[in-house]
């Protein structure tokens, strides 16, 4: 990015990065993305590639695409795009766009003519609508949502389906129009959007936003020109940021910076009343007014846990969970919203030691949506009605165990409805009946109960603290997105490999859920400190953390 000019990517997000992209731009070019940044990005290009695709074959009478003109230099791709605007071409994909004279620069993946105008479209790698299941739903939702079908440009009201804006989505849209007006481009105000389930064309009325977008616009102009200083604060963002290990954090570190301990928006708080480094917050007796969110009294728990370099903090003097006779840890694993391919369970019986502590899954390799997801959700059921039966046949308590109950339940509760009438797909009720009852636990819960977590509770990080190990390195949920699309064969052939991958992350999940809640139960009372034998602010232990 040159100094003052701006992409819409400069317009949303941590307005520091903002500034180092600019600032440090030849730095910028030299640093790896992360990762998980890779990841997204090869998911986003395979699914533009999906949807040029689809929108080739509705428009091919009426269709360019200036990627395949052979032009290298960027101002012939320009020039090939403006004539293809002249000529009244109703499809033109990864058209070139002249810079507007403000900075501002950018494409869309496609533009289409309309009799308004030039209409920007761009696609995007997540959802940008809910489809309405049924009638009850349709009759909530607002009449405001405007689609298209993808094979012609008709837009018109959609009571079926409900928009999901993204702000990002939203600025990028209102970013192009600017650009194509100061082309000299008729343009409505009107912006479209393909999301992830690339089935309608959903349509934004930029107006309302358009004095927003101006706003930061000129905003991030200064930022980017050096005008408005920036300073660093750890978000969410900064997981997959290339700046973050070689300049944010380091910095952030040496200043025991508040937000090392807290979320973005209360670090803000924070400082607005004069709360800046962690430290302060340790030694901190009220919240600010404008506190939100985790009690005020855990965060400073969590700061003095920071700078005393204790991963974990017991709240009660024994942590306690449920456990019964028989038990089985389940792990569901889905895909964005397509719907959920595995279902992984591991039994354990403590009355009978000869009986192996057992790995099973569930599995549908066919690529979602399909229904043979409703036959491996089925055989799950089946088996661990089974294993409920035979407990309460044999007079053995039973429970079932997973980690954040809320991915589990949405998607016990969509197959169940998805799926109504499928054999062997238990009712609605059946499943509703078995997540109120006290045979479903949830062992994220018993770690809220019982601990406060300085690094967070996400199962990755707090079961090694009970010494587990998974074995790929590599293990996550956004990792497991992409070794699914390779094992189903989406974009390419299946890879068997990748199917294996994804059944040994998702027994390394439930075995270590039975870890951390056999952990919680037996040991972690005598390994895990209280809120009362940790160090108080500012003492000898602190005082080497910040050296």
């Amino acid at each position: 990015m040159t100094v003052g000019g701006l992409g819409a990517r400069d317009l949303a997000g941590c307005e520091h990065r903002t500034a180092l992209d600019s600032s440090s731009s030849e730095v910028a070019a030299t640093l790896p993305h992360t990762a998980s940044a890779v990841r997204r990005m090869e998911a986003a290009a395979l699914h533009r590639a999906q949807v040029r695709q689809t929108l080739r074959g509705f428009h091919r009478d009426s269709w360019i695409d200036i990627s395949e003109t052979g032009l290298q230099s960027h101002a012939d791709r320009v020039e090939m795009t403006m004539r293809a605007i002249s000529s009244g071409t109703r499809w033109i994909w990864s058209p070139a766009l002249p810079d507007d004279p403000s900075g501002a620069h950018g494409s869309p993946e496609a533009l289409v003519a309309t009799p308004e105008g030039h209409v920007p479209v761009i696609v995007v790698n997540h959802r940008v609508s809910h489809a309405a299941p049924d009638r009850s739903r349709v009759a909530r939702v607002t009449s405001e949502t405007v689609t298209s079908p993808l094979w012609a440009w008709m837009p018109g009201r959609d009571p079926a389906r409900s928009a999901r804006p993204h702000r990002r989505d939203q600025l990028r849209l209102a970013h192009l129009r600017r650009i194509l007006i100061s082309a000299g481009v008729r343009t409505p105000w009107t912006g479209a959007s393909i999301g992830l389930d690339a089935d309608s064309v959903i349509i934004t009325d930029l107006a309302p936003i358009w004095q927003g977008y101006l706003a930061t616009f000129n905003r991030r102009r200064d930022i980017a020109a050096g005008r408005e200083p920036t300073r660093p604060s750890r978000v969410g963002e900064c997981r997959g940021c290339r700046w973050w290990p070689v300049s944010c954090e380091p910095r952030l570190l040496v200043d025991h910076d508040v937000s090392l301990v807290v979320n973005g928006q209360q670090a803000t708080a924070l400082r607005s009343h004069g709360v800046t480094s962690v430290d302060q917050l340790a030694r901190a007796s009220s919240a600010p007014d404008e506190w939100a969110g985790a009690p005020f009294d855990d965060a400073v728990v969590v700061a003095r846990a920071w700078l005393a370099d204790v991963p974990i903090v017991r709240r009660v003097p024994r942590p306690t969970i449920h456990r019964a006779d028989v038990e089985v840890d389940v792990d569901m694993e889905s895909h964005g919203e397509d719907g959920a391919y595995l279902w992984g369970t591991l039994l354990t019986d403590n009355t009978d030691p000869s009986v192996p502590v057992r790995y099973r899954p569930f599995a549908s390799w066919s690529p979602l949506p399909t229904d043979d997801e409703a036959r491996s959700f089925a055989e799950f059921w089946a088996w661990l009605s089974a294993r409920r039966a035979e407990a309460a046949e044999a007079g053995k308590t039973f429970a079932a165990y997973c980690y954040s109950q809320s991915a589990e339940n949405r998607w016990l509760r969509s197959s169940a409805r998805r799926f109504s009438g499928f054999d062997g797909v238990p009712t609605l009720a059946e499943v509703d009946e078995f997540i109120d009852s006290d045979q479903w636990q949830d062992v994220f819960e018993a770690v809220a109960d019982g601990f406060i977590c300085p690094h967070g509770r996400g199962l990755k990080t707090i079961a090694p603290l009970a010494g587990f190990t998974w074995r790929d390195p590599e293990a996550g949920g956004e990792a497991s997105m992409e070794w699914y699309r390779r094992a189903v064969g989406i974009g390419g052939r299946a890879d068997i490999g990748q199917r294996t991958r994804l059944l040994q992350y998702n027994e390394d999940d439930v075995r270590a859920t039975k870890v951390l809640r056999e952990w919680i139960d037996q040991r972690a009372a005598d390994e895990v400190p209280t809120i009362d034998e940790l160090p108080l602010a500012g003492s000898a232990a602190q005082d080497d953390r910040r050296r």
